[in-house]
């Protein structure tokens, strides 16, 4: 009796045994195109994919090649390095925008211990390297210690080290010539036709993917970041793990500045100023892919070559638009920022 009169019921009527239980995943949204694409995961990815495809049908002779493609990856993983330094500091709620201060000044005192202190460079590199952490202690310091606001401490110290940085070079771009081709070998050469570059971007992605998303410190990094009252009262120490993120996105931001004076063999002031306003676009733009809401290593590394292919594609067809880069990016920052804090909104109200 029951079954007759549910094959009378109009089609596409949902009963009582079919209906989504509270609590469970319906199964019906997997054989959606959408769900099965996972466009909310991963719509970054495939649109640098048909970005890819658009631009090597428009311009065959310049994008689609494998120099093209070498640059592109090259490139990028430079300012990548810096790109995830803003994610961690990001992630761990701590608004560092003097990172690429810190890659400028990181670049001018390689360049002068190089030149003027004519140390072995592996030791220069390192001196470098340790001098960007400290920088980040100072900020842990006066942000931690003294309670100052994160974005007006880091503002600061980015005019502080934009000053150092021009005492340091003299306002001069240093050559290295002297130096050595195991230097520029090292920021330049090649590993099976990829730059070695992308090969320095995908072990520092790789260490912090599995430091955020596998580690107890990666935990508390997010736990922070989300509600520092309630990561307090859970007991986490709040101010030494802030600081310790600030240490390692500051030497993280030297290592790219070290990375780029290898790449150029020369230590080119005011080289890391035009990596800020990328960085933040692709850190925001990475927010919303693989774990939407969440500052995170892999959507982060999606978002910036989904940019790189976008700029690159973009300044190829229209060579005469000396902008179309900076407008791109802060389109881009623009439309992340909004959507992750509509995110942020809509996860607080549930």
């Amino acid at each position: 009796m029951a079954s007759r009169h549910t094959s009378e019921l109009p089609p596409g009527t949902v009963t009582e045994a079919q209906a989504p239980v509270p609590g469970k995943p319906d199964n019906r949204s997997r054989t959606r195109p959408a769900g099965i694409l996972r466009l909310d995961r991963y719509s970054g990815l495939y649109l640098a994919v048909l970005l890819a495809v658009i631009f090597s049908v428009l311009l065959p002779e310049t994008f689609a090649t494998p120099e093209n493609a070498r640059v592109i990856a090259g490139s990028a993983a430079i300012g990548g390095i810096l790109t995830l330094a803003v994610a961690v500091s990001m992630a761990a709620g701590t608004f560092d925008i003097s990172l690429a201060a810190n890659m400028t000044f990181s670049i001018c005192l390689l360049g002068k211990l190089l030149s003027a202190g004519n140390l072995p460079w592996p030791l220069a590199v390192l001196i470098t390297l340790a001098v960007g952490a400290a920088i980040g202690a100072v900020n842990a310091v006066v942000i931690t210690g003294f309670g100052v606001e994160p974005i007006i401490a880091t503002l600061g110290m980015s005019s502080v080290l934009a000053a150092l940085a021009f005492w340091v070079a003299d306002g001069q771009t240093i050559l290295l010539d002297h130096v050595g081709s195991a230097f520029t070998d090292a920021g330049s050469s090649m590993i099976a036709t990829v730059p070695i570059t992308v090969f320095y971007l995908a072990v520092v992605a790789l260490g912090l993917w599995f430091m955020l998303e596998h580690t107890p410190f990666g935990r508390y990094i997010y736990a922070i970041g989300s509600n520092p009252q309630a990561a307090k009262l859970a007991g986490i120490k709040v101010k030494r793990i802030q600081a310790v993120s600030l240490m390692l996105t500051s030497g993280l931001a030297a290592l790219a500045g070290v990375v780029l004076t290898m790449q150029l063999g020369a230590a080119s002031f005011g080289a890391g100023a035009p990596y800020l306003l990328p960085a933040f676009a692709a850190t925001f733009l990475g927010s919303t892919q693989i774990v939407p809401g969440r500052f995170n290593v892999r959507g982060t590394v999606v978002a910036l070559y989904m940019l790189a292919i976008a700029v690159k594609g973009l300044q190829l067809q229209f060579p005469d638009l000396p902008w179309i880069k900076d407008m791109v990016e802060g389109l881009v920052l623009l439309v992340a920022v909004s959507v992750t804090a509509r995110a942020v909104r809509q996860r607080r109200s549930r």
